[in-house]
């Protein structure tokens, strides 16, 4: 994959996992926990399928077991998939979406710390403009006196949290040498589903609910999600991030369309820092490529 596939190939997973809370905005009963265990099932069931499909007979056989960056990447899912969805349930689309765009700072800060990576300026400029945005979106939404936003912004917090985590070691494990990390993906869905089934027992989900998570799973997770570990591979960490954050504009639009949750207008202005942001960072990163 060239640098300009992955970057649009993280472009599609973005949009991909921008479903999320326009589809949960669909539910009649699954609520908290619950909806986390069926996505997680869901993603589970997909990966059983398309992994053996994709990699061939020897996928069960070639999984690394004993490599640490698996577990550690398996754990990171797991935590991702959780703290969203269950973010998503205490409080607004777009509080969640905004306290998830976090992870660049937090990958660039881990890169650097245990990657010893030296960021290209452009790089650096495009995270600061996005957290500006970020803090102009964060702060519009500090007014609206949410009662559950605390509560919901410390659970979402664990997601960019494990991003940063997330890409900075898969980064790290292609420096010791090639090892496919994208059955970690299956690793997190299978803890996720684990950790979910008892405290959400008894199921109330209705037929419908189930449907529409059995979607999530397979195209807001399990797919995507693939792809992401993939694009890794190609682009640097912080660069990932940066892509990710699309999920904040494309989430909050969705959600403004489809479940009737009208963000301000320094909601709207802040993302577009954002946007911004990243499109200049790409930008320059392909004219670099191109000299």
């Amino acid at each position: 994959m060239t640098h300009a596939q992955a970057v649009w190939t993280m472009v599609g997973c973005s949009a991909l996992w921008s479903m999320a809370g326009v589809v949960t905005r669909q539910l009649d009963h699954a609520q908290g926990f619950e909806v986390t265990f069926w996505r997680s099932l869901f993603t589970l069931v997909s990966l059983l399928i398309i992994l053996p499909l994709w990699q061939g007979k020897d996928f069960w056989r070639s999984l690394p077991w004993r490599n640490p960056y698996f577990w550690i990447s398996g754990v990171c899912w797991s935590i991702m998939f959780t703290a969203f969805m269950v973010g998503l349930t205490l409080t607004t689309v777009a509080n969640v979406l905004i306290t998830m765009a976090l992870a660049p700072f937090f990958t660039a800060l881990l890169s650097w710390v245990f990657l010893k990576a030296r960021l290209p300026l452009r790089t650096w400029v495009a995270i600061v403009l996005a957290g500006a945005g970020i803090a102009w979106m964060y702060g519009s939404q500090l007014s609206l006196n949410d009662p559950n936003f605390v509560i919901g912004t410390l659970v979402a917090l664990c997601v960019p949290l494990a991003a940063g985590v997330q890409w900075t070691f898969l980064q790290k494990s292609q420096s010791k040498g090639p090892v496919d990390l994208v059955p970690s993906v299956l690793l997190g869905a299978v803890i996720s589903s684990l950790f979910m089934l008892p405290v959400s027992w008894p199921l109330q989900g209705s037929a419908h609910d189930v449907s529409l998570l059995a979607l999530l799973g397979l195209f807001q997770l399990a797919i995507p999600c693939v792809l992401a570990v993939i694009c890794a591979r190609v682009l640097q960490a912080p660069e990932v991030s940066l892509l990710g954050m699309l999920e904040v504009v494309f989430g909050i639009a969705l959600a403004w369309w489809g479940a009737g949750e009208a963000p301000q207008m320094s909601v709207l202005l802040g993302g577009s820092m954002v946007l911004s942001a990243l499109l200049m960072n790409q930008y320059l990163g392909w004219k670099d490529n191109n000299v």
